[in-house]
């Protein structure tokens, strides 16, 4: 029998590593809202409605994003998340953007997240400018730093 000329489909299609993203934030409405909207983008999610206490249970997910609240249960928990990830070899090149309406700490911290390279999204955000800063961090060159990282501390 002749040939159609369509070529066979291959046998095995392998799809592009879709990005991980953890979401750590402790409103599940808000987890659910990145949920959709960056599932929608493509993207692959795990929520967090608490933070890691052991920085190898974030490692171990091997996320190419975390995106996490300053605020977790009224404390200071995302901070100090990010504090550990920044200061620990493992995890300090993972791009983080920071969702918070901790406005005035954002404020006070603006110049050294900066410098970090973090990311920062205030509440209410607009879908499209969250979207975009993912993509922006994701699409960032980091470089291990040297030594671990010094973050300022909260406590007063």
């Amino acid at each position: 029998m002749a040939s159609t000329g369509t070529p066979p489909e291959p046998t095995s299609q392998q799809k592009p590593r879709q990005p991980h993203i953890v979401v750590v934030n402790d409103t599940q409405e808000i987890l659910e809202l990145f949920r959709d909207i960056l599932e929608e983008e493509g993207y692959r999610v795990s929520l967090y409605s608490f933070t890691f206490n052991d920085i190898t249970d974030l490692v171990n997910l091997e996320p190419d994003l975390v995106i996490l609240d300053f605020l977790i249960g009224g404390e200071s928990h995302g901070w100090r998340l990010l504090q550990k990830m920044k200061m620990d070899r493992r995890t300090a090149t993972i791009p983080v953007v920071v969702c918070t309406a901790a406005i005035r700490l954002v404020q006070e911290l603006e110049g050294h997240l900066r410098a970090k390279g973090v990311g920062v999204i205030l509440k209410p955000f607009d879908i499209d400018e969250l979207v975009e800063r993912v993509h922006i961090q994701l699409q960032a060159e980091t470089e291990a730093p040297a030594a671990p990282e010094t973050f300022p501390d909260l406590e007063e």
